[in-house]
């Protein structure tokens, strides 16, 4: 179907994104009252990040009571940590229950946004043609593009070569000699769930991974059960993981100055996991990080470090040189013979070309991933920027602090519908920034970055996707969750310039 541009506008909202994000976006549209939206996806299918990735292994790393909006809590969640499957049925089970899934129009990628200032809409260029809304909210999420390791000769390789986030599932790694490059959270799920049924696995580290053990276990019927006649039960016992949740990842990293013994007890809990599951000390030397806990993204699990206890598994720390048509060559000149090559290489984060994944042009001709480049990423609690008005981000620079991505996506859309509704209040087409209090927010996020542990904890070499190529921050905002909470439901909108044409 070829959507094409009506008089005035389209629709009033058009949300770019189908993950959870643009499902959380969808969800408080209709909410308050906000019917005439439509929600644009690239894919044929809704999910995000957990319709892309569908590895072996593949589940949550936090825990599945707090990995879910919290007023659309999930009874029947089979384990702990929910396996990848459950995640993205659960996706499905909010499009439903919401009603979004008329809203949604798949296979419309997004090429560009520019706000017609005669007008005062969107005009939004998609592969279907093009569509004018008024308003615009970019839930595009953060780990949707793949990021390919450059490493010489790689193009090369005339075996099998696939990322984690773009699993082929009809090939069989049975018997295989098989390279795992990366050691992030996706590795530590992927490499204990292929190593029985591979014959050799060599995983090549560069920067080891800080590990907390990983109290998952089943869920038994009888507790599901319960969760589903009195959800009361569910939500105190989402309200205890928030906030060990909270504890652990959040505050000692967010106020690492004012606590830094709670970064210390942390490291020490994971260097005595690591102690008890690992007795070679040349191994586990290896395997130790020389960097803080919280410089990079942290993992739970139980099962990845005695994988290397295996002899088919090898773990490989000396720098990868080159690759080669059959193999991998380190710099010491050590050559390993593979068939099978996964990169768990991770995804651009917060670089030009995904923040924003497409142009946006604000008012005269500004386009926003220029300037994030040019003069850092920056936006008033993370969901608007001055000269680009009617525009609301989901994943905007230091918008993302809490237990989970959903404390930030519930946040980021209660602002933009708080805008949303004061706008209509006010019979105001318009929503601007105003250049002042977005910048006061902008110096405060600065002021206040450098008591997290990424400026105090030695994460220079952590290769962390956290931080930009300004040596910024911008994937963390150094607050609370419950901050971050407080404040979508209470920052000035007096902050905003109302106004247009009504």
């Amino acid at each position: 179907m070829t959507l094409t541009s009506g008089s005035i506008a389209d629709h009033e909202v058009l949300v770019i994104g189908a993950g959870f994000s643009g499902i959380g976006a969808g969800i408080k549209l209709r909410e308050a009252g906000f019917y005439d939206f439509a929600i644009l996806e690239q894919a044929a299918d809704l999910g995000g990040t957990w319709r892309d990735n569908t590895y072996p292994g593949i589940a949550v790393d936090i825990t599945s009571f707090t990995y879910s909006f919290s007023f659309a809590q999930n009874p029947s969640w089979s384990r702990v940590f929910a396996p990848g499957t459950e995640i993205k049925a659960y996706a499905d089970h909010c499009v439903d229950r919401y009603g979004l899934r008329p809203h949604m129009r798949f296979n419309t990628s997004v090429l560009s946004a520019t706000f017609d200032e005669q007008r005062e809409v969107w005009r939004v260029r998609t592969t279907q043609g093009e569509l004018v809304a008024r308003y615009l909210i970019s839930a595009t999420g953060g780990l949707t593009q793949p990021k390919a390791p450059d490493i010489r000769g790689l193009a090369t390789f005339r075996g099998k070569v696939m990322h984690t986030a773009r699993w082929d599932h009809a090939y069989d790694m049975q018997g295989k000699r098989v390279a795992v490059i990366g050691t992030g959270a996706s590795a530590v799920q992927l490499v204990p769930s292929i190593a029985p049924s591979v014959a050799q696995l060599s995983v090549f580290q560069r920067t080891p991974i800080w590990i907390l053990p990983k109290p998952d276990r089943e869920i038994p019927p009888w507790l599901q059960a319960t969760f589903a006649r009195v959800p009361l039960v569910q939500h105190l016992v989402r309200m205890q993981t928030s906030f060990l949740t909270e504890l652990l990842l959040v505050f000692g990293v967010v106020y690492n100055r004012q606590t830094p013994h709670l970064v210390k007890r942390i490291e020490a809990l994971c260097r005595r996991h690591l102690e008890e599951q690992v007795p070679d000390p040349a191994l586990r030397a290896k395997l130790t990080p020389h960097y803080g806990f919280g410089c990079k993204r942290p993992s739970f699990s139980s099962e990845y470090y005695p994988t290397f206890a295996r002899d088919n598994v090898a773990l490989v720390t000396d720098p990868i040189e080159r690759i080669t048509e059959t193999a991998i060559v380190t710099k010491s000149g050590d050559v390993h013979e593979i068939d099978t090559l996964v990169l768990a290489t991770g995804f651009k984060v917060f670089e030009r070309g995904n923040t924003p994944p497409y142009d946006i042009y604000g008012r005269n001709g500004i386009e926003l991933g220029q300037y994030w480049h040019e003069h850092r990423y920056q936006a008033y609690e993370g969901a608007t920027i001055p000269s680009f008005p009617n525009l609301f981000l989901v994943l905007g620079p230091y918008a993302t602090t809490g237990s989970s991505w959903f404390s930030m996506v519930e946040a980021q859309t209660t602002h933009a519908v708080r805008c949303l509704r004061e706008a209509r209040r006010r019979n105001a087409p318009t929503i601007e920034i105003k250049r002042e209090p977005h910048d006061a927010f902008f110096r405060s996020i600065l002021r206040r970055q450098r008591n997290t542990v990424l400026y105090n904890n030695n994460c220079t070499d952590s290769n962390s996707y956290y931080f930009d190529h300004h040596g910024d921050a911008p994937f963390m905002r150094p607050s609370s969750g419950l901050e971050l909470w407080w404040r979508s439901r209470r920052f000035d909108l007096d902050h905003y310039r109302f106004g247009g044409r009504p």
